[in-house]
């Protein structure tokens, strides 16, 4: 295959699911697949196993593919071998997964992130507001990840896991994660149903669920609307510490909930303005991140521009 013909595979790992889409150096998806990961939690050899002997089916399938790129939802260690803590596939906790692939497939070029950090890369290498070469990132889905791209490259830190936005201490010593993350809104929104229950309209006796909150808003839902007021007050708090501490003037915002991001970016905004001197808000910008539900798939495939294995 031509140079300019090469191809990257992006493997998304989740809970319940591999996403694994076969992707150009434009970050087209030229092909995309969805492989339920029931089989390979239940399998008596293990996550770590199943998955390890599985990428060689998926290998079979994309036989000119020579650079694989691992989007994983945890801590990985510093060096980018050995996924450390998993907290949704526990199987893979303390497993050298880059050493047993590379053990396994010799001639494969692996390379491992975990998937917030992918996803901030996918943006940057893909991204369509060219972005800059600093920059947060936070991806707002089940639970609330975060990334911090600095000169093009992914800020580690001393062990490997920086910027774990989620799990810092919020209001009432609460992660932000807990507070925010899907879990969180949703206490919210019932917290709301039962103070305004007049107000609730469509969310009354529904099972409630993040894309019904972003439905109900956009037709006006007053009570959606202040759920999400409230979701962009306490994410705007915990990024005033971030810019505080980073320096930083770009953030994008990734993830299943940044539908609703047009609901929260008033107060989000404002409460970050309140907060910040005029160095910091004079170049600030806060946007939705471009690659929507294709970020984990793209992000793992622009991995493989990395210079190391």
């Amino acid at each position: 295959m031509a140079k300019d013909q090469e191809h990257f595979l992006g493997v998304d790992v989740g809970g319940t699911h591999l996403k694994i889409g076969l992707v150009n150096k434009l970050g087209e998806i030229v092909s995309f697949d969805k492989i339920d990961t029931a089989p390979y939690r239940d399998d008596p050899k293990g996550f770590n196993a199943k998955f390890t002997a599985g990428m060689g089916d998926i290998l079979k399938k994309y036989p000119e593919v020579k650079k694989v790129g691992i989007g994983l939802p945890g801590l990985i260690s510093k060096d980018r071998t050995t996924t450390l803590e998993i907290p949704a596939i526990p199987g893979l906790n303390g497993f050298n997964l880059k050493g047993a692939l590379k053990k396994m497939y010799p001639n494969i070029s692996f390379y491992l992130e975990n998937d917030a950090a992918a996803a901030a890369i996918g943006e940057y290498r893909y991204g369509k507001n060219n972005p800059p070469e600093n920059f947060l990132f936070i991806t707002m889905g089940t639970g609330i990840g975060s990334a911090f791209v600095l000169d093009g490259e992914i800020f580690k830190g001393a062990r490997g896991n920086a910027m774990e936005m989620g799990h810092m201490l919020s209001r009432g010593n609460e992660g932000l994660e807990k507070l925010v993350g899907r879990n969180g809104i949703l206490k919210i929104t019932e917290r709301f149903i039962q103070a305004y229950p007049r107000l609730a309209g469509d969310l009354e006796n529904k099972e409630l669920g993040t894309h019904l909150l972003v439905d109900t808003a956009k037709e006006g839902n007053e009570v959606s609307l202040m759920v999400f007021e409230e979701v962009g007050r306490i994410l705007g708090e915990a990024i005033v510490s971030v810019i505080r501490t980073l320096d930083v003037t770009h953030v994008y915002f990734g993830g299943g909930i940044s539908a609703g991001l047009e609901f929260m970016m008033p107060s989000l905004d404002k409460t970050v303005r309140q907060y910040l001197t005029p160095y910091y808000v004079k170049d600030l910008n806060l946007m939705k991140a471009t690659l929507r539900n294709d970020a984990g798939t793209l992000g793992a495939a622009a991995l493989c521009f990395m210079d190391k294995e």
